[in-house]
């Protein structure tokens, strides 16, 4: 009984963990000078708990972005990621995401991406370098991102892998990449308007 319910506790707290950290890559990546529509953007992170696939879906963020595709080089996003703002059905799981042994959120109720260069990849296609910030431990990471215009707004996909011990997220009992698998890989999906 007490291994069924841990595992179930475990999927939704991990689910949380996982939509904390493709959240936020993808404010990183996405850098627009428009506004972000969250009910349009969708943010995937699969890791892989006993070679299942888990996924998780991030609700609330905000950023200062800014993009001009004439300029690319120019431009900078420096995103807050509210870690405590996970809505998974149910608050047991809720509380236990936002718990110590995930993201901590009393002690860190922020995680950050700050950029500090853009490069062009050819095409529409860019690549993002900058600081992500996850209970205070901080790894500069490079997000390839693709970038589509259609009418009045601008589309921002892209994947990124990290490593979730970097970042201390998953300890105790939880620290076993055997059990949960150390990578996360994110898929991110942002839409916003263009200004």
């Amino acid at each position: 009984m007490r291994t069924t319910m841990k595992s179930t506790t475990f999927q939704s707290v991990h689910r949380a963990t996982l939509a904390g950290l493709a959240a936020l890559a993808l404010s990183g990546a996405g850098l627009a000078h428009a506004d972000v529509d969250l009910s349009k953007s969708t943010v995937v992170a699969t890791t892989k708990q006993m070679n299942v696939p888990v996924d998780g879906k991030f609700r609330k963020f905000s950023a200062q972005l800014n993009f001009d595709p004439a300029r690319p080089t120019a431009g900078s996003a420096n995103v807050s990621i509210d870690t405590g703002s996970y809505d998974l059905g149910a608050d047991d799981y809720n509380k236990q995401a936002q718990g110590k042994e995930w993201f901590d959120s009393a002690s860190w109720p922020a995680a950050t991406f700050v950029s500090s260069a853009i490069a062009p990849a050819g095409g529409n296609q860019y690549r993002i370098t900058g600081k992500l910030t996850i209970k205070g431990k901080s790894q500069t990471v490079v997000v390839p991102v693709v970038i589509a215009s259609q009418g009045a707004t601008q589309s921002f996909d892209g994947s990124l892998p990290i490593k979730r011990s970097q970042f201390d997220v998953g300890t105790g009992e939880w620290k076993d990449t055997s059990v949960v698998a150390d990578e996360v890989v994110i898929k991110f999906h942002l839409v916003a308007s263009k200004k």
